[in-house]
């Protein structure tokens, strides 16, 4: 590839491949359903927020979690396209771009979003897995606070990674996916293209959600913070060194509640707990 189709081959890009008419509505309806996901998350956050409180409420009690699976991950999931379906219009009017000069309708690109989705979707075993594991701690359980900051230690590290940049590199170059990542025209091949990238989407943004375990999956002002950060991760042409500084961020913020624990409630804005030695 040369240097000018590189240069070419940017999420801003994205949004002059297509007549202005289809490109706004493609947008509108992926900005749609981000808003609804935001609206529902916003009500699930008043129903459901002590059922899902991170590593920084046991510092004073039980990790508490009584929702069911299929529950918590219909909630999982629509977390996940309030957060993320912003950062997937460039590939999204990329794929319909493609589609169209096949002489498509809009199907495969909706089969493309649902692939990507069912990743999602599916990723959200994991979280489960991690509340339905720690719910039953005992109120003196103060080490899972220090845990707390071990993960955000690990997920300010993963920022410098390898995985991370070449997962990231994918996600700001929605045309060189594309062009390697064709699994053919039918149902499955676009399912496979859509599972593919939210393959490398996972691998980019999954250590910043797990900072969600941590602070509380509802609290909607980390959920917000880091939804901007995704964006501007994968937007913006400084996105690798915003990288950069998440990840330094990150890190001393893991130090510094491994060395002073009761930092992780006021971080997490949770009561605090006990003091712990």
């Amino acid at each position: 590839m040369t240097a000018s189709r590189a240069t070419e081959d940017s999420p801003r890009s994205a949004y002059r491949v297509l007549e202005l008419r289809v490109t706004l509505l493609t947008v509108a309806v992926l900005l749609g359903f981000a808003a609804a996901a935001w609206w529902m998350t916003l009500g699930n956050a008043r129903e459901m927020s002590s059922m899902v409180q991170g590593f920084a409420s046991v510092g004073g009690g039980a990790m508490p979690f009584d929702m069911g699976a299929v529950v918590f991950l219909g909630m999982w999931t629509t977390m996940t396209v309030a957060m993320m379906f912003p950062t997937v219009a460039p590939i999204v009017l990329l794929h319909r771009m493609v589609v169209r000069r096949r002489g498509e309708g809009a199907a495969p690109t909706v089969g493309f979003v649902a692939g990507y989705l069912l990743i999602w979707a599916v990723s959200g075993v994991l979280p489960l897995a991690v509340l339905v594991g720690f719910r039953h701690l005992a109120q003196d359980s103060t080490w899972v606070v220090r845990a707390g900051g071990v993960v955000l230690v690990l997920a300010g590290t993963y920022q410098f990674t390898r995985w991370k940049e070449t997962c990231a590199r994918a996600c700001r170059s929605p045309l060189t996916f594309l062009a390697t990542h064709n699994f053919g025209s039918g149902p499955l091949g676009v399912l496979r293209t859509g599972l593919s990238h939210g393959l490398y989407c996972l691998g980019c943004c999954w250590a910043l959600m797990a900072v969600l375990l941590v602070v509380g999956l509802m609290n909607l002002t980390w959920m917000a913070g880091i939804a901007v950060i995704f964006l501007a991760e994968k937007h913006w042409r400084r996105g690798a060194l915003l990288a950069t500084v998440v990840g330094v961020a990150l890190v001393c913020l893991g130090l510094a509640v491994l060395a002073h624990p009761p930092l992780l409630a006021a971080v997490a804005q949770t009561p605090a707990g006990p003091t712990v030695g």
